[in-house]
């Protein structure tokens, strides 16, 4: 069973009183964990971390520190992880429709890895960095994916010869394939049915005299929700028995976002506001739509309110603080009876939050504090607080 970062009510309480609210929390520790289990179920394979996915500079560090590579998908993201000391070859370019400015930095920097899906890129790709490793990303349907990337990126599997030969003659060097099943997949028959793609596309490749040597899986790899425990290490394991199967000797790379900050940062915010509006019960937190709650519309994702109260629950409408219509996060969501100053834990929080939110309508981004740095500061706090 895998331990996933969860603030206990007393660590909550504390937090609250050193740090204030809104805050998010991101356990450092958690991140070594996920990057790990994949690293054990998916032996051999380089970790490319999605950046999109929480870029926040500590988590960066982390994964670093810890050997891995990097999924870039802007300028934006090549001078962050740049700037921080990481180095060019670590990275990978894996937006299949790139900026003019994203491949200059990419020539700046020395990036030269990137992935495309069409016959428009190609020319960009080779002027910008002549001789770059590209792979080509294929279209692998699922529906099944929470959001299913698949609408707007990938080439059929029918184009791939035509597209990996155009990229070759126009100076490129093309080393492999990549795909992804969508984000949130929980079911592993995509990932199988995308190698059992990829494998006849290397073969096609090798008959037309192109030996392909990577092979991207892209990210998708779930966390856990309300009510769903995915079993990743499963999955993985059933995908490296696959690559044992079909690609015994090609360098396998992997891109997960959610998976590795997901479950690793929880956000403490508090209730701020109560009204009855048409004989609906409303609460109004300290962040929202705008803040760590944008995944509500960026990711579809649907967050664990943990109130650490008791008794019967009442349909509740949840809004943020800013001073716009939109800014509402839940409608009939069942809860306890909550009242002003009352502390909310939201788990689970770390992809797609902080990350996509702004500070419309002068609103401050969420402070992010690392726990394992700021746990010294509120154990006299816990430590009381348990004795008590």
């Amino acid at each position: 069973m895998v331990n996933y970062f969860r603030l206990s009510q007393e660590a909550v309480a504390a937090l609250a009183d050193c740090y204030g609210t809104p805050l998010l929390v991101v356990s450092l520790e958690q991140i070594e964990r996920n990057y790990n289990l994949l690293l054990e179920h998916l032996p051999g394979a380089k970790i490319y971390y999605a950046v999109k996915a929480n870029p926040d500079e500590r988590i960066i560090r982390k994964l670093a520190a810890l050997g891995g590579y990097f999924d870039v998908a802007s300028d934006g993201e090549m001078r962050l992880l740049s700037r921080i000391g990481i180095a060019p070859e670590r990275m990978v370019y894996a937006n299949p429709v790139k900026t003019p400015n994203g491949l200059k930095v990419a020539g700046q920097v020395g990036v030269n890895k990137f992935t495309f899906d069409s016959e428009s890129e190609i020319a960009k790709m080779a002027a910008a960095v002549p001789g770059g490793n590209a792979l080509l990303r294929i279209r692998v349907d699922n529906p099944k994916a929470l959001v299913d990337l698949n609408k707007k990126f990938g080439a059929y599997p029918a184009e791939a010869l035509a597209l990996l030969h155009k990229a070759h003659a126009a100076g490129l060097n093309v080393v492999g394939l990549c795909f992804h099943v969508g984000s949130q997949s929980t079911d592993v028959g995509a990932y199988l049915n995308a190698l059992k793609i990829c494998r006849k596309l290397f073969k096609e490749a090798a008959a037309a005299g192109m030996n392909l040597s990577v092979l991207d899986i892209g990210g998708g790899f779930p966390m856990p929700t309300r009510t769903e425990k995915p079993d990743v290490a499963a999955m993985a394991d059933a995908i490296n028995a696959a690559f044992k199967e079909y690609f015994p000797a090609t360098e396998i790379w992997a891109e997960p976002g959610r998976y590795i900050c997901g479950t690793a940062v929880n956000l403490i915010t508090r209730v701020i506001g109560t009204k009855l509006r048409n004989n609906q019960q409303w609460y109004f937190l300290d962040d929202g739509l705008y803040g760590s709650f944008s995944g509500v519309i960026f990711d579809h994702w649907d967050y664990e309110l943990e109130t650490f109260k008791t008794g019967k629950r009442v349909s509740a409408t949840f809004a943020g603080p800013s001073c716009d219509s939109l800014d509402i996060m839940f409608k009939e969501k069942l809860t306890v009876p909550l009242d002003i100053d009352d502390l909310i834990l939201v788990p689970n929080c770390g992809a797609y939050t902080s990350a996509s939110a702004t500070e419309f309508n002068g609103f401050a981004k969420t402070p992010i504090v690392v726990w394992e740095e700021v746990y010294e500061a509120i154990k006299p706090k816990l430590e009381l607080a348990t004795a008590g």
